[in-house]
């Protein structure tokens, strides 16, 4: 088999740089997570370097970045982190990042249809969040991981997603000859962070509608579900990444659409004069399509789509009024099926993009007061990161709310709770800490019914 041919949606050994690569990886993912596992696949994710570059999944998707990474975090890193190593190891200088693109927009250079043209052929996405993913990836078609939904060698599952990112990302040159430039995942560790990665952030969908206390959020969840208005729950049931059940069947699960972002205009990367060649999704050759993400997180892991096209999620949401996308291959599906394309007023836009906040924040909230409750029953990390974690989920709840105007009481009771669950950070008590947690559930009771 020609090693250039790149990644693969089939369950079968594949070479790279002429070096066996065992994918076998289509089992389904485990009814019950072990809390063992979790603490192995966690110590993976963050530590292990696969005897590459010092890169780990951790440099990445960083867990105080809800498991992604914006430019602003980037611009806080010291220049030896292994984020950098395209620019200090002379071997990855050419052809393994753009730190032109990287530093101000947080893109990452990734060899998606293959690795025989390493000067032109490659995409620059941004980093997905690895949240909420045992409710995500699935799909009639097999597992979709990555923005196109095929961002691994294989079979696509997130077993095969590790493989194909110590490949892509960790190795020493873009030779990638494994055993020299890296070490392959064993099985055990494959299991282990896929027991991770699908044990971070919530394990179920919503239900929609909530009975939300905002008016302009729970005006937008209205437009939200309306198949006349928003017709947003069509694509993303329940606000998470799945298609609606009654429109795609019962078993389509997340779903693949071309819906013109790779044609926006005066994108960010492209302002700047760098190559950046046109993005064709999923498969190889590409179909131009891109997997559904899930919206309860979207607020707080911006920029948007697939390129980092988008910084808010108020112009996130306004896309979809846009020609761009009504005149794309998904734009016409929506217009034929409910007799016109999408376009909302401001005031709509913004309506919207306030439920996704609330929603946002509202996941937030649980998260923060579950952290510390996982880290008690030895599932997760230690009592120190646990507590960090719960810190800046509360403080990601904070933020969201406050960049819409939204439930003032709520922010009030937040910054509390924040003070209160970083006063434990060096000290913690755990009636202390039931304390933080009855102000978190004030705040979430200010929001929701």
């Amino acid at each position: 088999m020609n090693p250039m041919l790149g990644w693969k949606r089939v369950c079968r050994d594949v070479l790279f740089a002429g070096v066996a690569a065992s994918i076998m990886s289509c089992r389904p993912p485990p009814t019950t997570i072990p809390p063992d596992a979790v603490s192995r696949g966690r110590d993976l994710f963050f530590n292990e370097t696969f005897e590459g570059n010092g890169r780990t999944c951790g440099t990445c998707h960083r867990a105080e970045e809800n498991f992604a990474l914006t430019a602003e975090f980037v611009a806080k890193l010291p220049p030896d982190d292994p984020l950098f190593v395209a620019e200090t190891n002379p071997d990855l200088g050419q052809n393994f990042e753009n730190p032109a693109l990287l530093r101000p927009f947080g893109l990452i250079l990734e060899n998606q249809d293959g690795f025989g043209d390493l000067a032109n052929n490659f995409n620059m996405r941004g980093i997905p969040h690895t949240l909420g993913m045992s409710t995500s990836i699935a799909s009639a078609g097999g597992p979709r991981t990555g923005w196109s939904g095929d961002g691994a060698p294989g079979d696509g599952s997130l077993r095969s997603f590790a493989t194909g990112a110590v490949i892509q990302h960790f190795t020493k040159r873009t030779d990638r000859v494994a055993g020299v430039d890296f070490r392959l995942p064993n099985d055990q560790e494959l299991d282990d962070l896929e027991v991770f990665q699908l044990s971070l952030g919530r394990q179920e969908d919503l239900s929609l509608p909530l009975l939300l206390t905002g008016f302009v959020a729970a005006r937008g969840q209205e437009i939200f579900i309306d198949r006349a208005s928003g017709k947003c729950n069509a694509c993303h049931f329940n606000a998470g990444a799945n298609g609606d059940p009654t429109i795609f069947g019962p078993t389509a699960g997340n779903l693949n659409f071309d819906t013109g972002v790779e044609v926006l205009p005066d994108q960010p990367a492209d302002l700047t004069g760098e190559l950046v060649p046109p993005d064709d999704g999923f498969g190889n050759p590409g179909m131009g399509e891109f997997n559904t993400p899930s919206l309860v997180e979207a607020a707080d892991t911006g920029p948007f789509f697939h390129n980092n096209a988008v910084e808010t999620i108020e112009g996130a949401v306004a896309f979809y009024n846009g020609a761009s996308f009504n005149n794309s291959p998904a734009g016409q599906l929506i217009a034929g099926a409910t007799g016109s394309g999408i376009n909302l007023d401001a005031t709509q836009v913004v309506a919207v993009a306030a439920f996704l906040r609330v929603i946002n924040s509202l996941d937030n909230i649980d998260q923060s007061i579950a952290l510390p409750q996982r880290s008690d029953q030895g599932v997760f990390g230690s009592t120190s990161q646990d507590l960090f974690l719960a810190a800046e989920e509360a403080i990601d709840a904070r933020t969201v709310l406050r960049a819409g105007g939204l439930h003032p009481e709520a922010v009030v009771l937040l910054t509390s709770a924040i003070h209160a669950i970083q006063a434990l950070e060096g000290r913690y008590r755990a009636g202390e800490m039931n304390e933080a947690i009855a102000v978190l559930e004030q705040a979430r009771d200010a929001m929701i019914g």
